[in-house]
Parts: structure tokens; sequence; C-alpha cells
């Protein structure tokens, strides 16, 4: 119930004077927990502690009950009423450091995060040793990407507390974000040496030992890979798609890994308007509206072709605010463009539906800085994704998505919890109108040897597993002055392949790394090179869409899931399925047969130039079409009161 502010103050400040100290907080209190920003009742509550004599004030001991109930109101989600009792309990005993504590995880719940560094920072002060309050500082500066004080902060909660193995995920973690995976990968050791139970913290050690290609370390874990996330714990199913082609066993880890993190009460339906409107709002969802990030390159030509007359583009960005041209881009093309970073997933959701969004994309799944929390709210009366995760959610709040027959041949449907929408050709938009840098960059430049024959592989070296690794230095081994040209993805993954290539007697130098470029150079920099070798479990993506835009052929295996077979449908719609094997001998024997005889490879190089511009692959505006038709018709069952149903799109 509202009350009367200015009422509640002055028989506040009365009831103070008349030395009704209880009656005055109350009535102090209940302005804040209404008004939390009110000066006025905070500086009576102020006034009434530091009033008090500290003799009749009452010990911290006789505030349990207050602070039992802060917590309660903290685990049930009421995080407005609880910062309100917090900052009032703050006030009263300004020396007790658990109540700054819980005031902290309140603020940062609230992604309030200077607020929350602020508390936990107290809690600190007044108690040098809590461990937990420095664990819970690490946590807010690792959200505000404070990373160095976040750094220091897990380690001194470490310090006090030597077995605290939160601390030691959360160091992990952080470690790992800001690039240095190899002590990330120490950190999250010591946490499996104090709770070798945990399945999450073994996932995430074994995702950073492929992120470094330690292939040793990865077969040691080989046996807990099958069942981690499948039984009892989930894990983050990113993790495991570059360990296994297994859909079956993905769409289990989605779904357990949905069911531990989204709460079934959370989701509600929309009620279909009473009139279909004339434009359908679309609202995309991403973190990745920059230029450092490969698909923003394709969904920004995908904003730009949209037919304005039947679509509305709205842009949600929850990523990094920096400044740049592609986030320019996207704002210039889209009708509206907001910045939720700082939003509470509950809340982007209450957004979006007072936006009136017919149809909400999401564009990043369970891929790094996904916000898959926004869509359990239920953003949108349709929910899709798109694009940027390979895979099943395995959760019931996403009705759709889109794919191909390729990448998701219907007889793999079941491993799908969404109803699929099928695409023809590719389910992957392109930008037909991405410059190639016209410059004169040689191999010397480049670091390549001026002869020879150049394999190519620019997939993340997270990718790479022994088995595809085995048929290219093979491949190096039969090609007299070959070289193998990769990516750099750090240091370490670099020294570890080097030391992998030496064990089965390749010299260091027939591979090449290549540092990252500007992406006009980085798509010039494939013309260099003569093939482009794909990775087996996990298949190049945009980085395949870049090579055969570039005039670099593809050589692939079709794998069984999802991202074992991405490459293999952009080759089909530019129809060269002559690039795409079903084995890795067959993958092998073509990479060699295209090395050893020119007159092939440039047989197939002159056909990949010609269906470049005429083959549907690279054809934005007959994409852009084929997936306004699969909103169309998603909308339209929605409309009619139906359920999502998988839905077939003729070309």
């Amino acid at each position: 119930m509202a009350i009367n502010v200015s009422r509640a103050l002055l028989k506040a400040k009365g009831l103070a004077r008349k030395g009704d100290v209880d009656g005055a907080s109350q009535l102090f209190a209940a302005v804040l927990e209404q008004f939390p920003q009110n000066k006025e009742a905070t500086r009576g509550l102020l006034s009434i502690s530091s009033a008090e004599p500290r003799a009749t004030q009452a010990p911290v001991a006789a505030s349990g009950r207050d602070l039992q109930s802060l917590v309660t109101l903290f685990n049930e989600g009421n995080l407005q009423e609880a910062l309100g009792a917090g900052r009032i309990l703050a006030i009263r005993h300004p020396d007790e450091p658990l109540i700054h504590n819980v005031v902290g995880a309140v603020y940062k719940s609230l992604q309030q995060y200077d607020n929350a560094i602020g508390s936990f920072t107290q809690a600190v002060r007044l108690k040098p040793d809590y461990a937990e309050a420095y664990n819970n500082l690490g946590a807010a500066c690792h959200d505000a990407r404070r990373y160095d004080d976040a750094i220091f902060s897990y380690s001194k909660a470490i310090e006090h507390n030597t077995d605290f193995f939160e601390a030691y995920v959360n160091l992990g973690s952080v470690l790992s974000d800001c690039g240095r995976p190899k002590d990330a990968i120490g950190s999250y050791a010591r946490a499996i040496a104090i709770k070798p139970e945990c399945a999450e913290t073994a996932a995430k050690l074994l995702w950073l030992l492929c992120e470094i290609c330690d292939w040793d370390g990865v077969a040691s874990n080989t046996a807990a890979i099958r069942q981690l996330g499948i039984a009892h714990q989930g894990v983050l199913p990113l993790s495991l798609l570059y360990l296994e082609d297994h859909p079956g066993r993905h769409r289990q880890r989605s779904e357990l890994y949905a069911k531990t993190m989204f709460q079934s009460g959370q989701r509600s339906s929309i009620a279909p308007p009473q009139v279909k409107p004339l434009r359908l709002r679309i609202g995309y969802f991403s973190a990745d509206f920059h230029d450092d990030q490969a698909t923003a390159h394709l969904f920004a030509r995908l904003f730009q072709s949209h037919d304005s007359d039947r679509f509305e583009t709205i842009a949600y960005s929850y990523g990094v605010s920096a400044q740049d041209k592609m986030l320019n881009r996207v704002i210039d093309t889209v009708d509206e463009f907001y910045d939720v970073q700082a939003l509470r997933d509950a809340d982007v959701a209450e957004l979006c539906r007072s936006h009136r969004l017919d149809i909400a994309i999401d564009l990043k799944g369970y891929t790094q800085h996904a916000r898959p929390g926004i869509f359990s709210y239920r953003a949108a009366p349709i929910q899709i994704g798109y694009l940027g995760y390979p895979g099943t959610l395995g959760a019931s709040f996403m009705d759709y998505i889109i794919a191909d027959e390729v990448v998701i041949p219907h007889e793999q449907g079941l491993h799908y919890c969404e109803q699929i929408i099928y695409l023809p050709h590719s389910y992957h938009v392109n930008d037909d109108a991405r410059k190639i840098a016209n410059n004169t960059v040689t191999r010397i430049d480049a670091g390549l040897p001026a002869e020879g024959f150049v394999f190519c592989c620019f997939n993340r070296n997270c990718k790479i597993s022994p088995k595809e690794f085995d048929i290219w230095m093979r491949l190096l081994l039969q090609v007299n002055g070959s070289v193998l040209w990769l990516f750099e993805s750090n240091e370490w993954a670099r020294s570890n392949l080097l030391i992998e290539a030496r064990k089965r007697g390749v010299e260091a130098d027939r591979l090449i790394f290549a540092d990252g470029v500007p992406y006009a150079d980085h798509l010039a920099r494939h013309q260099l090179a003569d093939l482009f070798l794909d990775t087996f479990k996990y298949t190049a993506d945009a980085g395949a869409s870049d090579a055969l835009w570039a005039g670099l052929p593809l050589v692939t295996q079709l794998g069984w899931g999802f991202p074992a077979r991405v490459a293999g449908s952009l080759l089909s719609a530019i129809d060269i399925p002559e690039l795409i094997t079903h084995s890795e001998r067959e993958y092998e024997q073509l990479a060699l047969d295209l090395a050893l005889n020119p007159e092939r490879l440039a047989s197939v190089k002159a056909k990949l130039i010609e269906n470049r511009l005429t083959m549907p692959l690279f054809d934005t505006g007959l994409s852009t079409k084929h997936i306004e038709e699969a909103y169309q018709q998603a909308y339209q069952r929605y409309f009619d009161g139906e359920a999502p149903l998988s839905v077939v799109i003729q070309p």
C-alpha cells in the first residue's frame, strides 16, 4: 500500500524526538521500502543510530531475526524488499559484516555492481578474514568486467580458506575470461581435488584443455565425457559439443541444463491479438553486435535485407557497450536498438513484452555470454533459436530452431526439443556485400613460403582433435614442400600443436600460425592458401562461409550432429557436394588428391568462383525471403491458436 511520504516523515521525526526509536525506525523504513533513494528517511535512520547510546543499542545478535528475514526475502527473489530491509539493517548495525555481505548479494542480483562492490568491500574491511565476502566481491568485480580486481578478491578468499571450492571455480572462470587458460586449468584442477564429483567443473576443465589443445589431458578424462551432464548434474552443453559427435547426448545435456537453470514457473504464455499485425515485430538478441564477432557480419546483412513493409526489426544487445563500426551498422540498420546489458533477465523479458514483440530470435543459445534466461521469462509469444548455437536448448520455452535438411536430417528431429524450421538450401544466412581487401599481401608477408602447397584451417584451435591432426600431418609428409596454416587461438595451443607435430615426424616450421587482422584483410588472406581442411566434431561455420566467399575450396567430413554438419550444409548450398566426405579415409584421400593434382584443384576453384554468385548460398535476399516466410508461417499458427509445429519452407 502506498504511503504519504511527507506525513510519514513528519510523524517519524516526532516519534524520534519523543524517544520512540522503534516507532520512528519503522516509519523511516516504510518510506525507504517504497522510495529507496529518499535521503530524508536515510538521514533519519542514521541520526537515530548515531544518537542512540552504545550501551542501549541492541547488540548485533539481537538482529538475528531481522537478518533471517532479510536472507529469506533474498532467497525467495523479493529483491527490492530485501534491498530496503538490508539498507535499514546496514544503517542500524554498521559494524556487522554479515549484513553488508547480504546487502552486497542483493545489489549483485539487481546487477547494481558498483553498490555490490561497495557493500562487499565494507564487509571485508570489518572482517579481514571473511572468505565468503571476498568470494562475493570477486564475483561482483567479475560481472563488472574488473578482471584484475576479481582475481585479487578470489585469491584473498582462497588465502583465508584454502579449501574454498567455489572460490577456486570462480577464479578459474575469470582467469579463462581474461585469456589465461593455463592458470585457469590449475584453479579448476584444485577445485576438482576438493570436490571430484562436481560435473560442471569437470566440463569446464575439459573445455579449457581443448582450448589449449592439451589432448593428453582430454584423453585422461575420456571415460567421463560420455556421462558428463547426462545423469544428475547439469553442465554447459557447449563444452561437450567439441568433445563428441552424438546428437542424442547433446539433447540430454541441454535438457538437464535447462531444467537445472530455469524454473518452469518462470514461463508464461502471451495471448494472440484480436487483429493480426500488418508488420511483424522481430526482436534479435545477442552479445555479439561487434566487429570481432564473425557471425555479426552475417546477421547484420540480414537486418538490412528485411522487407520493411512487412517486418520491423528490433535489436537487443547485452554485450559490452564498446562502440565500433559493426555496432553502429546494426544501430543504423534496425528500426529500434536497445542496450539491455544492465537489466536482469526478467526485466529484459518484461521490456520486450511492453514493446509487443511478435517473435524473439535468440542468436546466442548456450555460447559464451549468452542469456537464455531472458527467453525463460517469455520475451515474445514465439521464440526461435538461430545461427549462433548449433543444437537444441532442451528448453520448452524455445518454440523453434532454424535449420536445413543437411544439418538436421528429418530422421534426427527426435534429438531436438524445438520444432524445426527447415529452410531450403542452407540455414546459414550470408553477407553478399562483404568486402575482400584489395591489397598486395604476399605469401612472404603472411609468413608463408613463396612456393609449395598451403593447407589451411582457420577454425578455432579448440575444434582440432587428434583424429584430423593425424591426417593433416600425414598429408604434410606426403606433399613435398607443403605447410599447414593455422589460426593461433592462444600461445599454449600453438605450443602444444607444435609438440604434437613433432611427435608425428613433422618439423615445427611446417606449421605456420596466423594472427588476428581486420575482417576484410582476413578474407583476402584466404586467397594465399590452396585448400581449407575442416575439423570433424565441430566443423567450420562462419569460417567456412569466409573461405568459400574468398574462393578457397574446403574439404569437410559429414558427421552426425548439427555442429558436425554445418560446412556440409554450406557446400551443398553452393552446389559443390564433391568436397563433402563421409569417412576419415575418404577425407584424407580427397585432400591428398587435390593437393597432388593441380588440374583437379583448379577445376574445383573455377566452379567455386562461378557458383559463388549464382548458387543460393550467398544470395542474402533469397535467404531473407525464406526466413521471412518461416516467421510468417510460425506466427500464423500462433495467431490461429495452434501449437508450434515443424515448418518446411519451399524454395
